[in-house]
């Protein structure tokens, strides 16, 4: 017999509840410029703000607002996180940043192009994407 399975409708959208509770702290920050960094990996897409310090301001994750399994890594979920984050850079005042993007997931391009609806400019895009230059050393020769 086994377990029945409850599915529900919107399985695939963001959990309201994790959303609202990243917007509404209030920030007493006032930032005018800022760093946003993107990183994009196979399995989930992180996006963070930073001031020019380094010092990390607002993140979110698709795992943060309650992307599971393999919609983690899904372009959707990426765009979603970067809605939060631009909405709370909104919420602080940011007028202008300069992006760092890494790795070779999904959501590169719609992380970005979610906070861009926001009206924030950016002053640069920089790719740091890790590439290895000559890998690892080989195996030894197999003797007969």
């Amino acid at each position: 017999m086994g377990k029945k399975r409850i599915t529900r409708k919107g399985a695939a959208s963001v959990d309201q509840g994790l959303r609202a509770r990243l917007l509404s702290r209030a920030s007493k920050l006032h930032l005018d410029r800022g760093v946003l960094t993107i990183v994009a990996s196979f399995n989930n897409t992180i996006v963070s703000l930073a001031d020019l310090a380094g010092n990390v301001v607002v993140q979110a994750s698709a795992g943060s607002l309650g992307f599971k399994g393999t919609r983690k890594s899904t372009p959707y979920a990426a765009a979603k996180a970067g809605e939060v984050v631009g909405e709370r850079a909104k919420q602080m005042g940011v007028k202008e940043v300069k992006v760092i993007i890494k790795g070779a997931g999904a959501g590169r391009e719609s992380a970005l192009r979610s906070f861009l609806a926001f009206g924030i400019d950016v002053v640069s895009i920089e790719d740091r994407t890790p590439i290895p230059h000559n890998g690892p050393r080989p195996r030894k020769p197999r003797r007969v």
